[in-house]
């Protein structure tokens, strides 16, 4: 997928290159050419096309923004991110829908969490409804549990059609995007930078843009900056329901507050198929959607990174508790049971994995927000996992607009 291809200006290819094809950097690509028409934008997309990773392998859900820190990023661009996607999705004729989502307690010990999410939610805006253990079986038939909370402005959307619609509306303005295009080097300049692919290609460029997601911090190396974390890469593993009519909508846990993970949750697709997880588990590469895939070097990079050890020693159990589902189907539905008791193991059909690019600090802190730095003529998004995808819009335009103040 390329735009009409343009002769250097100046000595330069293009005024800004963007690294990184997933919704995040086709999102900054089309509020560059939205907002700054006529500015020469290139993407490079090392896949042979674009949102094959984290944007393509998800549950597909539009967060409400309800678990996020108010004041945060996540907060602030979720919940106006996610009036935007349905919005955007409905302008462009993308499948999409507003199903609203259950938070249930299944514990009593949960409740103060739950309630904590109840005023979490009112803190941004967000309209929430609090339900007894009769309400819930209202919305849900199969659910059980003690309480739970109602969020209307939850939906689902198939993000990868958003993407292309994404590449489509940058291309048609003006901008290229190149599939295939690896970036191996970049050589910055005080005018800017020069990037090498593992094609061959080089190109020149006023001001670049990491949005590499999964290895946003090797790129942001290439270009001689610190990141100052690592992204440690987690797999979430999915089952789907072998009969869709045990769910109408979605449904999730209640969340642990000290991991930015939701825990295992059902959730009704676009196309009807209802997926339940994922859980979170270490991957052995930065696309290690199996145990199966192992890259030496990048389990290396993880192992000797000291954020990964320090948080392996503080939560232990919790990923001993994943690491269990993940090797036992039975360990895993006796999760899902929690929340739906009729499910059984037979119920369950293993589907396709996604991998979460978690940025981890030094001190083994998981990075609970959006991160993007800058540095001369650079823009890195750092880290930039669930909900950037609900949240691409107004990411992007935040990071064109860093771009225009550079150049």
């Amino acid at each position: 997928m390329t735009g009409t291809g343009r002769r250097t200006v100046h000595g330069f290819d293009c005024d800004v290159l963007v690294v990184g094809g997933g919704i995040v950097g086709l999102s900054t690509a089309y509020a560059l050419t939205r907002s700054a028409p006529g500015t020469r934008v290139v993407v490079l997309e090392k896949e042979p096309a674009p949102a094959r990773h984290q944007t393509g392998r998800n549950s597909g859900v539009i967060h409400s923004g309800i678990y996020y820190r108010p004041g945060s990023l996540k907060a602030r661009y979720a919940v106006s991110g996610a009036a935007e996607m349905v919005k955007f999705c409905a302008e462009h004729d993308l499948p999409h829908q507003v199903t609203g989502k259950l938070i249930v307690a299944t514990r009593r010990d949960e409740l103060p969490r739950l309630h904590a999410l109840v005023q979490r939610g009112r803190e941004n805006g967000i309209p929430v409804r609090e339900l007894g253990p009769a309400q819930i079986t209202e919305y849900e038939p199969g659910v059980r549990g003690v309480a739970a909370i109602h969020v209307g402005t939850t939906g689902v959307c198939d993000f990868g059609a958003v993407a292309r619609k994404l590449a489509e509306l940058a291309v048609a303005a003006g901008a290229e995007v190149r599939c295939g295009e690896e970036v191996v080097a970049v050589d910055r300049r005080p005018w800017g930078a020069a990037v090498r692919t593992a094609a061959g290609t080089v190109l020149r460029a006023r001001a670049l843009v990491n949005c590499a997601g999964l290895r946003s911090d090797a790129v942001a190396r290439l270009t001689g900056d610190d990141p100052g974390a690592r992204i440690v890469p987690f797999r979430g593993e999915y089952y789907e329901l072998r009969d869709p009519s045990l769910v109408r909508g979605l449904v999730y846990p209640v969340p642990d507050p000290a991991f930015p993970f939701l825990g295992v949750h059902l959730t009704r697709g676009i196309d009807g198929s209802v997926h339940v997880g994922p859980n979170a588990v270490p991957a052995l590469a930065r696309e290690g959607y199996d145990w199966g895939v192992i890259r030496p070097a990048e389990l290396a990079a993880t192992l000797t990174w000291p954020g990964s050890w320090r948080l392996a020693r503080r939560h232990w159990r919790y990923g001993a508790g994943e690491l269990r589902r993940s090797m036992s189907k039975e360990a895993f539905t006796a999760e899902v049971r929690r929340l739906l008791p009729a499910v059984a193991s037979g119920d369950l059909r293993r589907t396709d994995a996604g991998v979460r690019a978690q940025a981890v600090l030094r001190d083994g802190t998981l990075v609970d927000d959006f991160l993007i730095r800058e540095s001369r003529q650079v823009v890195h998004v750092v880290n930039a996992p669930s909900p950037a995808a609900t949240a691409s819009l107004p990411i992007g335009r935040e990071v064109a607009r860093r771009v225009r103040a550079m150049l």
